[in-house]
């Protein structure tokens, strides 16, 4: 099982312990690319997808690394739109 497939899964199974980092590396596989929303943005990203046309946007957790419950549910509501997630 890839590594891709191995956060596909543990993120279609809401963890409580879903980090920032694995988000990340999970949308860059995926073809997302993180941009910052400007100079004044703060905790601000919006992972951008320009095949699609697809935007994922959400704060960066802190001060620690783990995503909130409604993040990983947005991120997996969204994904599973895609049909990324079944």
């Amino acid at each position: 099982m890839s590594k891709l497939e191995k956060l596909l899964l543990k993120l279609s199974s809401r963890p409580k312990n879903f980090t920032y980092t694995e988000l990340s590396t999970l949308l860059v596989k995926l073809g997302y690319e993180e941009k910052k929303m400007g100079k004044t943005s703060g905790s601000r990203v919006a992972f951008v997808q320009i095949e699609k046309e697809h935007i994922i946007r959400l704060h960066k957790p802190h001060p620690g690394n783990e995503l909130k419950r409604y993040q990983i549910d947005y991120v997996r509501e969204e994904l599973t739109r895609q049909g990324y997630i079944s």
